[in-house]
């Protein structure tokens, strides 16, 4: 059901004319949304800065994480340290030193790594994908993969529970700001992937094991062969990666764009 927000546009005494744009001599702006930077929003302009507290107390408080304290291995990204977490997103933090000897599936919703830092290799019901720092790796619910990482790789994984990953709409500015689609890359039944396809586990033996979690309880399938043995596929629902350094930076500062223009992967509640 389409929302219906109270329909209202007014500006009352010292305020910018363009939102971020030539702020008031000695103002300090603060931005109000309903949804984020998504749905009605409205700018307020301070004398002092907004975050200019010297104290806080209580579950509010600002928190900053450093991640590098989490840099304890794991072998499996259910293992991974929750970061942070609630009904619609959550945040871990991997380190993987070693190929995974088994496959993991996601049955809570789509999952999208970032890759701090590393490289390494990416097999998927779709076929193989190499990574390195500074990807985005969006996840599919329901697709079975494992890394094997080259170097040891320091990975965000962001589950959008009982969600799917989207682009946003882009509006005026078109579907190509911020990068264009076409960059997008997808995983390559490849050499390497048919390879993959006659080994067993690292940790020896023929039998490959599925790692399932669902309603974050996990579940174990074993089978006597490796299951990513697709020989091909065809749809429009797949793995893709995107770089950091494929995003064009935005004249922000000379010109107020809508915040979807400056967002990548969109889910519920997430940006």
């Amino acid at each position: 059901m389409a929302k219906t927000w109270i329909p209202m546009m007014h500006a009352e005494g010292t305020a910018s004319r363009q939102a971020h744009v030539a702020l008031p001599a000695g103002t300090y702006e603060r931005e109000m949304g309903k949804e984020g930077f998504f749905g009605p929003a409205a700018h307020l302009y301070h004398q002092n800065p907004p975050t200019g507290w010297i104290d806080w107390e209580g579950p509010l408080k600002p928190r900053a994480f450093d991640t590098a304290k989490f840099a304890e291995a794991a072998d499996c990204p259910w293992k991974a340290r929750l970061l942070m977490g609630n009904a619609h997103v959550k945040y871990r933090h991997l380190l993987l030193t070693a190929p995974m000897d088994h496959l993991v599936r996601n049955g809570d919703g789509d999952e999208l790594l970032f890759i701090h830092d590393g490289s390494g290799e990416l097999f998927c019901d779709f076929g193989h994908l190499s990574y390195s720092e500074g990807d985005y790796v969006m996840l599919p619910r329901g697709t079975m993969w494992r890394l094997e990482p080259a170097t040891p790789s320091k990975i965000l994984l962001i589950e959008a529970t009982n969600d799917s990953y989207r682009l946003p709409e882009k509006g005026l500015v078109g579907p190509h700001a911020i990068f264009d689609p076409g960059i997008l890359q997808i995983p390559a039944l490849d050499d390497a992937f048919r390879a993959q396809q006659q080994k067993g586990p690292v940790s020896g033996g023929h039998n490959w094991r599925v790692v399932i979690k669902r309603r974050d309880q996990l579940s174990t399938v074993t089978y006597p062969y490796n299951p990513l043995d697709v020989v091909g596929w065809k749809g429009d629902l797949a793995v893709v990666k995107l770089n950091w350094r494929d995003i064009r930076p935005l004249m922000s500062h000379r010109y107020h764009l809508p915040p979807s223009a400056h967002t990548t992967f969109l889910a519920s509640r997430f940006v």
